[in-house]
């Protein structure tokens, strides 16, 4: 399908009221940019932040002319034409562009993230087969390859784990290909939990992977829990993972900055013994000790 693309800076413009324009002009897609390199920290929950400079993108699907195209969106906008800029979209099928970028990685030494159209040629690799979806996790991120490694090196057979903020799956799923018993999955993201159920039964360890909607339904006595979150929500939760883990059990605590590696110490030092289990540039991750 061929299409044409217009851009241009948000400005002062609402981005509701924008994106709002150009859907009415018929624009099937409208995507939000940082027009220069301004960072935008996580935001609250039900936030919607933009950049300081945006740069708002929208596609037309059916159109062919750019310049017939730009000309009705910056009517509709009281924008300028030389504002807008305009271009014909190769034909290509969009849904699969993503591929060319995602590749199989490996973690430690036998394990391997592959997406569905690569295959692992060492006959002693356990793979996980995923492609990029709507739930976060695919191991390129340095918080979940510090976590892949974790279990790469030390998880035991037979084990009885807990992912916590399971994205994805990809840990869920790792833990599975590597032995555990029972891995028990839960995310405040619906999305996530669909996406694991899916994950699982593509890498057919659905009977091993099982995911519940409520953390209260969790189950406790376990021997690993993998929580790649972020740093406020580990430091709340440290009474919650001690009642879930059996003593000597491990936390695996990720999604944390190295200058927040304290902060979770500190939490954590009623109940863990707490070390370090890994830094990829600014993040780390550690490992929680039940005492």
């Amino acid at each position: 399908m061929t299409g044409v693309a217009v851009s241009f800076e948000l400005g002062a413009l609402d981005p509701d009221g924008a994106e709002s324009a150009c859907c009415a002009c018929g624009a099937a897609a409208v995507t939000f940019a940082d027009a220069r390199d301004d960072p935008v920290l996580e935001p609250l929950p039900g936030e919607v932040r933009l950049w300081p400079a945006t740069r708002l993108t929208a596609l037309f699907p059916e159109a062919s002319d750019p310049q017939l195209v730009a000309g009705v969106v910056a009517a509709a906008l009281g924008l300028p034409l030389a504002a807008l800029t305009a271009q014909v979209l190769p034909e290509r099928v969009w849904e699969r562009e993503w591929l060319r970028d995602f590749h199989a990685m490996r973690f430690g030494e036998r394990l391997w993230v592959c997406p569905r159209h690569e295959q692992v040629a060492d006959p002693d690799a356990v793979v996980v087969r995923l492609d990029p979806g709507l739930a976060f996790g695919t191991g390129t991120h340095p918080s979940t390859a510090l976590c892949l490694g974790y279990l790469d090196a030390h998880l035991e057979r037979g084990a009885r784990v807990i992912d916590y903020g399971c994205g994805s799956g990809v840990l869920a799923l790792a833990s599975a290909k590597l032995g555990a018993a029972e891995v028990h999955c839960f995310d405040i993201d619906p999305q996530a939990l669909t996406a694991t159920r899916e994950n699982a039964l593509e890498n057919a360890v659905a009977g091993v992977v099982r995911v519940h909607e409520r953390a209260a339904d969790l189950p406790g006595g376990v021997d690993l829990l993998l929580a790649n979150i972020l740093c406020a929500p580990l430091c709340a939760l440290a009474g919650a993972f001690a009642a879930l883990l059996r003593p000597g059990g491990e936390a695996v605590l990720a999604g944390l900055m190295r200058h927040e590696v304290s902060d979770v110490t500190g939490a954590y030092a009623a109940c863990f013994d707490v070390t370090g289990c890994g830094e990829r540039g600014d993040w780390a991750c550690l490992r929680a000790r039940r005492r």
